[in-house]
């Protein structure tokens, strides 16, 4: 049965004051003053792994500024000086990065080119690694005040790697027990103090930031994974910035509170290729055929979104260059096939995305079940290829600012994020030459023609690009509006 798009209001209020009530509550301690008080944010995933960098939590440190990376990217995707001031290519297979003068972590150590090489060793060496250092051989050596950055093959994309969340450098202390742990070792804006497993965590500005003072004391985070739940907090005043407002919610905000940025994330169909029905490319073709995208982005996401033509949507202007298939499998006779298809609740629309899809599918033949969980208690089952189908919201570019890496880690052999279980020769040779095409015009025709490569198999069905929702209270200055969800509370975010 499909979700309803919009609960009564009498029923979201209900539901919002008893999954509210008290969520906020560091918040109120704040200071009184204006342009001087503590913000206050609803965060829609919480933490995978206790905020270890070497996960996807690295996107909420980063987003809350307290840990850093070697370079940033600029609106571009060029990579630009963080932590590192400069760096060269010294040989086909090294970088040298030279490590900023006058940082200190939170624990108050320097920055040394030492430490450096430790967090980005660690994340090397990590199991599973980072999904950035997908196919890369890194190794790392401290030179003095610089950091020697090598790859068993030539990288082109050494530089704008090194701007991944998930090769945030930390003082030593984060490296004692099994798990990094970030408290208090970062070289942010704001220190991160207190974590209360999944459902908050608080940091205060860093008065010593080399980066110059925040102005906002510091940050109150709830984890709120309902989403109506999320859109009331912003309505009633509980938060002063909502990620990740649902469509069926932003129709229910003030306009002025909420912002639409268009951004390079796809919602898409991961097809099993290696066991069960999928693992016919026809009757892939078919479900192919049996998608009615059109259908999700007027229904699902009232038009807030873009029906996708392939992997990589408009935020990616020169993505329109695509050839698109070549040579695309007739579709086969579904004849009853049975198919399990799996998502998660965190993004409010996935479940009515499936709902959906469970319907346009049984009427093309196929016979559909649905297994909805929270994201935490159903990624290691999807990446151990237990369910026919996956729906899921992927970003494209979010990692290095180039799909290479995604596309690398969700369809090579050996990717990290194999949902498809895909192994494909020709995919495998269409990554590994984009991956070492050197930047520019070549490097994003071979982009394309990895994409096209994937596309051809059917091992994934791109349905809709989405477009992020942001909330924010009516006081709120400066909040970033990032389409890669690297940034959210800067140094100059506050509380007018």
């Amino acid at each position: 049965m499909p979700v309803p798009k919009v609960l009564p209001v009498a029923a979201i209020a209900v539901a919002s004051s008893l999954l509210l009530t008290g969520c906020f509550a560091s918040g109120a301690t704040g200071t009184a003053a204006s342009g001087d008080k503590r913000i206050r944010v609803a965060m829609m995933q919480p933490p995978r792994s206790g905020l270890s960098p070497l996960s996807d939590d690295a996107f909420k440190l980063s987003r809350w500024s307290t840990a850093e990376t070697l370079v940033t990217l600029d609106a571009e995707g060029n990579a630009r000086p963080a932590l590192a001031e400069k760096w060269r290519r010294t040989t086909d297979l090294t970088w040298e990065f030279t490590v900023r003068d006058g940082v200190r972590f939170h624990d108050g150590t320097p920055l040394t080119a030492a430490a450096v090489a430790r967090s980005l060793t660690a994340a090397a060496t990590a199991s599973p690694k980072p999904r950035i250092l997908d196919g890369v051989g890194l190794t790392v050596e401290a030179r003095g005040d610089t950091v020697a950055v090598s790859t068993a093959e030539a990288d082109p994309l050494v530089p704008e790697r090194m701007s991944s969340p998930q090769l945030s450098v930390l003082a030593a202390k984060a490296y004692r027990g099994k798990v990094v742990n970030p408290v208090g070792a970062g070289t942010g804006a704001f220190v991160l103090t207190e974590v209360n497993g999944t459902s908050s965590a608080a940091l205060d500005r860093n008065e010593h930031y080399w980066g110059g003072a925040a102005k906002a004391p510091g940050i109150d985070v709830t984890f709120v994974p309902d989403s109506t739940a999320r859109a009331a907090a912003l309505r009633s005043g509980e938060a002063d910035i909502v990620e990740a407002v649902p469509v069926s919610q932003a129709s229910l905000l003030d306009e002025k509170q909420i912002t639409e940025v268009p951004m390079p994330r796809t919602n898409t169909l991961y097809l099993n290729t290696s066991k069960g029905t999928f693992k016919d490319a026809s009757l892939r073709a078919a479900a192919r055929r049996a998608i009615d995208a059109r259908a999700l982005v007027d229904g699902v996401y009232e038009g807030r979104a873009d029906v996708a033509e392939g992997l990589l949507g408009p935020a990616l202007p020169w993505a329109k260059e695509r050839k698109g298939r070549t040579s695309a499998t007739a579709p086969g006779k579904p004849d009853g096939a049975s198919v399990t298809i799996g998502t998660f609740t965190d993004r409010a629309e996935l479940p009515e995305v499936a709902a959906t899809l469970q319907q346009q599918l049984q009427k093309a033949g196929f016979k559909v079940k649905l297994e909805v969980r929270e994201y935490a208690n159903i990624e290691s089952d999807a990446l151990a290829g237990k369910f026919d189908a996956f729906v899921l919201s992927r970003a494209t570019v979010l990692d290095s600012g180039d799909p290479a890496a995604y596309l690398y880690s969700d369809f090579a052999s050996d990717g990290s994020f194999n949902i498809a279980q895909l192994s494909d020769p020709a995919v495998d040779k269409a990554l590994r030459k984009a991956a070492g095409t050197a930047s520019g015009d070549a490097r994003r025709a071979a982009v394309l023609a990895a994409e096209t490569a994937v596309l051809n198999t059917d091992a994934a069905i791109p349905m809709l690009h989405e477009r992020v929702v942001q909330g924010d209270a009516t006081h709120v200055v400066g909040s970033a509006k990032d389409p890669r969800e690297r940034e959210l509370v800067t140094v100059d975010t506050h509380i007018k």
